[in-house]
């Protein structure tokens, strides 16, 4: 059997050279790249096409949730797990609903790490025990229940990710290559949509989601 390629993304050099070593001791699994952030994630994705992508959620530019989102819409084989130091409702919770097959805390043993990575390569969906059946009640109940946050377009959360991280109109507007007109009708859609009516809030609200570290 080929072995399960894996991508590993983490905004920390030491982190990402300490889940490579632990991979790299198990049969069967390779680790075909390294990324630091979403962009370069993307970038990996269509020059590697890894199985798996071991994901971090809080990295800059380009959160691991919304990456996840894009890699579902436009690689819907390649599978996603979410690594987090977040075992709270909330993060598990907008993982799933980013489309992430699987969700690992950071502080996992070896076994669990393993066993995470070949049920999804099987198409299973893997939880860490004790955050599960909570997790699972809260998925199947908010499924039904639209929140301001789901309705936010790609662009849009872009936007307020790269917002909370303190970056400027010009800056944004640079960095996603639009214009800084666009990036304040951007700004102002998403203050009418989510209710919030400053900056500070919609940081506030991007830290909540989990875009950005607090």
């Amino acid at each position: 059997m080929n072995p399960i390629s894996v991508l590993v993304a983490d905004d920390h050099t030491l982190v990402r050279a300490g889940i490579r070593s632990l991979l790299e001791k198990l049969p069967g699994v390779v680790v075909v790249a390294e990324a630091s952030d979403g962009r370069e994630i993307l970038r990996l994705v269509a020059e590697h096409q890894p199985e798996i992508i071991l994901m971090d959620i809080a990295m800059p530019d380009l959160n691991g949730l919304e990456a996840t989102r894009l890699l579902t819409e436009t690689h819907p084989n390649i599978r996603v797990i979410i690594l987090s130091i977040y075992s709270d409702e909330e993060h598990v919770y907008q993982a799933l609903r980013a489309g992430a097959a699987g969700y690992l805390l950071k502080g996992a043993a070896t076994e669990e790490l393993e066993l995470a990575i070949r049920s999804v390569a099987q198409g299973e969906t893997y939880l860490a025990p004790h955050v599960s059946r909570p997790v699972i009640d809260e998925y199947i109940r908010r499924t039904n229940a639209a929140r301001p946050g789901d309705h936010l377009s790609s662009r849009q959360r872009q936007v307020l990710q790269l917002i909370a991280e303190g970056k400027t109109m010009k800056q944004i507007a640079l960095k996603l290559g639009i214009s800084v007109k666009t990036v304040e009708s951007h700004r102002a859609q998403l203050m009418t949509r989510l209710n919030i009516h400053d900056v500070a809030g919609l940081v506030r609200y991007a830290i909540k989601m989990g875009l950005v570290d607090d």
